[in-house]
């Protein structure tokens, strides 16, 4: 662990980014917020995406928390902070990010806690990743950046945590985007077993569970997070340059241990911390949504999701979902940048 322990933060910085051209997207009827469902077509869906990246990343201390983030865009623009997943990065909002800038927006994407460049400030602090933390996590940076409102995107552990910010704390997320709807957990739910074919979808979820899953993740962590982004976006040709420039983020010396805490804990084989226990009970309860919100899902998604039916409810203020058609997966922000950036715009209007 002491030579990930002391990675190369440099490593992370990209290159300048070059002007992007929007893909193009067919939109039909993406303006209007009647519809409950509307289906979409990103045309360039299969497509292995750009290698482009962020001119600059800053650090900030934010709670127990050294954030490493991505920033673009005017600073007295209406802010739109952009939440990865797992074993994703900030690199799937790098196509994004420009679109949202053109429409004055001022972009933030952190790192979450066990990725890139974020790291502990104390070595003592518990390598904690129950759900209620990495939202914990989103409110100390905008506390630390002095911002009172965002409009939250994010999908995979990135929808959860936006979901959990908008539940939670409404007065700080103006609006919403979350990739496969309403997804705060309950580990009292999860000790249910599912059908075997929707379990068959978790299975590295029980490989983490062991021993040998935390000794195979450390030890083929590259291999595996490829496995899971073929798996999670089937149709999605990415190449190995796109993949590895977010697999570095997982050089984290922290990473293995954020992972396996995350997916026990859900499972009730890891503790949380007492100190977040009344916002779980409240994520317990399953919290209505009332911010403005649109809810995401790729048509070609391999990764376990639910169906938008079974969410809908959740969100009580104004409120769309829609499909992405053209073979796009679980990443859906990298392989339908502008269906995403669209999206974020779309919530925003939302609330005028």
């Amino acid at each position: 662990m002491s030579e990930e322990s002391n990675y190369n933060r440099r490593r992370f910085l990209g290159t300048a980014a070059t002007t992007l051209a929007a893909p193009g997207i067919v939109l039909g009827g993406f303006s209007s917020a009647k519809s409950n469902h509307m289906d979409l077509t990103e045309t360039t869906g299969v497509s292995s995406g750009s290698n482009n990246s962020f001119d600059t990343i800053k650090q900030i201390n934010a709670g127990e928390l050294n954030i490493g983030y991505a920033e673009a865009g005017p600073e007295n623009g209406p802010v739109v902070i952009l939440l990865h997943g797992w074993p994703y990065d900030i690199y799937s909002f790098t196509d994004v990010a420009p679109l949202l800038v053109s429409s004055g927006y001022r972009v933030i994407i952190p790192w979450l806690r066990g990725y890139g460049t974020t790291t502990f400030i104390s070595d003592k602090t518990i390598r904690n990743a129950q759900q209620a933390v990495l939202a914990v996590d989103v409110i100390n940076l905008m506390d630390a950046l002095k911002i009172s409102t965002a409009i939250i995107g994010g999908f995979d552990w990135g929808a959860r945590t936006a979901n959990i910010v908008a539940a939670l704390w409404p007065e700080r997320c103006r609006a919403m985007v979350s990739v496969s709807g309403y997804l705060i957990g309950n580990q009292e739910t999860n000790r249910m077993p599912l059908p075997p074919a929707a379990e068959l979808q978790w299975w590295y979820q029980f490989y983490f569970a062991t021993d040998r899953g935390r000794v195979g993740y450390d030890k083929y962590r590259h291999d595996f997070s490829k496995l899971i982004w073929k798996t999670a976006s089937p149709k999605w040709n990415f190449d190995d340059a796109t993949f590895d420039k977010t697999a570095a983020s997982f050089n984290n010396p922290d990473h293995v241990a954020i992972v396996i805490h995350n997916y026990r804990w859900r499972l009730n084989l890891a503790d949380g911390e007492s100190k977040y226990n009344d916002l779980e009970k409240k994520l317990a309860e399953a919290p209505v949504i009332t911010v403005p919100s649109i809810t995401l899902e790729g048509d070609a998604n391999g990764a376990p999701h639910p169906d938008p039916a079974a969410y809908a409810k959740k969100f009580s203020g104004k409120y769309v979902h829609m499909t992405i058609n053209g073979g796009i997966g679980h990443n859906l922000p990298q392989e339908a940048p502008k269906a995403f950036a669209d999206a974020i715009i779309e919530a925003d209007s939302f609330t005028k």
